[in-house]
């Protein structure tokens, strides 16, 4: 058994223990007399605590295995090679000679009038996978690489007629499916990071790591928001930012989502949670998730069903999450909180529901001038988002 197994093994030994424990004393609080309670109160919000801590280490240690479990990249050609050292001497030096050629023959791609040098392919290639990590939405949603500057689809609202027929009766035309047009809104992201001249001479500057930690996670912090909750004016348009609305599938126009109100201002309870899966069709539900914020989630681990047991289970083996009423959840800080008339919780399908658009070629401008004796890289990337089905998620508001 490997290392990485056996630390597994044991962070979901204590998960369970800790889950016990805290199973114990939130029972304990609801029994308690007054006197006791808010000692009881405190001790089962630090379990909670701890059981995120675990849930979040567990998490990591199992990507970490994953990670070396993976296959190193192979056959990467000789053009890409050569476009990836020119543009590291252009990080360091400034000197693009030739740099130009080599993007093209690397990324097929023409100069950008804005100016600036694409990212290499496999650099650019990380970046986006180190937002992926980041971002609870690019987990959980579609995502598509482009090389034009928008993307649209067409999405069938149905409408195809059919009926039975004998076997020698007359074929009348069905109706024609109704089809609907969508684009993605995009929006261009930019970073300006700073770095000095002396440490870019330093043989010993890793340009890549730099760049991965200035840029990505910033990147992610800002666009991860922006496909929840973003307007849509120069940026994604979010889940969230759709027309939210009670109307069923059935009668709802396309575009718009389902909200379901948990009856209580500020408040849920295990009813609700029920009401949010099942008002999700059946087809959708297979590979739906919750996605709620971290405060949320602590109040749905002190739920319990009417026989006395918890909806909130820890998962216990490696690759199994943790589950609330069976469904995995994605956390997300960027979900309202429990508040009076908040979408404070989301279930779906979210590779069907929302689908992230990447134009490839995150590209940098480098600046030794407005900044002395700093050198900035101004770094852009073309990004959007589109609801592709409003059937996929439902949206729990707290709301009488």
């Amino acid at each position: 058994m490997s290392v990485e197994l056996k630390d597994i093994e044991q962070v979901a030994a204590e998960f369970k223990g800790k889950f016990d424990e805290f199973k114990e004393k939130n029972d304990k609080r609801f029994d308690a007399i007054d006197a006791e309670k808010g000692k009881l109160a405190e001790q089962v919000d630090g379990l909670n605590g701890k059981l995120s801590d675990l849930d979040e280490y567990k998490t990591a240690l199992e990507k970490e295995l994953a990670g070396l479990k993976r296959p190193g990249a192979t056959g990467v050609s000789k053009e890409v090679e050569a476009h990836k050292t020119a543009f590291t001497q252009f990080m360091r030096k400034g000197s693009d000679d030739g740099l130009l050629e080599l993007q093209q023959k690397a990324l097929n791609i023409t100069a950008d009038a804005d100016g600036g040098f694409a990212v290499p392919e496999d650099l650019d290639r990380t970046i986006i996978e180190l937002m992926r990590n980041e971002s609870p939405m690019r987990q959980v949603c579609n995502t598509i690489t482009i090389s034009t500057a928008d993307h649209k689809k067409l999405v069938n609202l149905g409408g195809v007629g059919s009926g039975w027929v004998g076997e020698e009766a007359a074929r009348p035309a069905t109706g024609t499916p109704t089809l609907a047009q969508i684009i993605a809104t995009m929006g261009e992201i930019y970073a300006n990071p700073q770095a000095t001249q002396t440490s870019l001479d330093d043989v010993f500057f890793n340009v890549e790591a730099w760049l991965n930690g200035e840029v990505a996670m910033d990147f992610a912090e800002k666009e991860g928001s922006a496909f929840l909750l973003g307007d849509g004016t120069n940026k994604p348009k979010g889940i969230l930012a759709h027309t939210l609305t009670l109307t069923a599938d059935n009668v709802r126009a396309f575009g718009q989502i389902q909200k379901i109100h948990s009856g209580t201002s500020g408040d849920f309870d295990g009813d609700d949670l029920l009401s949010l899966i099942y008002g999700l069709k059946k087809g959708y539900r297979n590979g739906s998730q919750f996605m709620m914020a971290g405060t949320t989630l602590h109040k749905a681990r002190t739920l319990k069903d009417a026989q006395g047991n918890y909806l909130w289970a820890p998962g216990l083996q490696a690759d199994e999450p943790s589950s609330l009423l069976g469904y995995s959840i994605a956390e997300n800080d960027d979900m309202p909180v429990v508040a009076a008339d908040a979408n404070s919780m989301m279930f779906g399908h979210y590779k069907r529901a929302y689908t992230i658009v990447d134009r490839i070629g995150t590209r940098i401008l480098r600046d030794p001038y407005t900044n002395k004796p700093y050198v900035g890289f101004y770094t852009t990337k073309r990004v959007g988002g589109m609801l592709t089905d409003s059937n996929a998620v439902k949206v729990l508001t707290l709301s009488a």
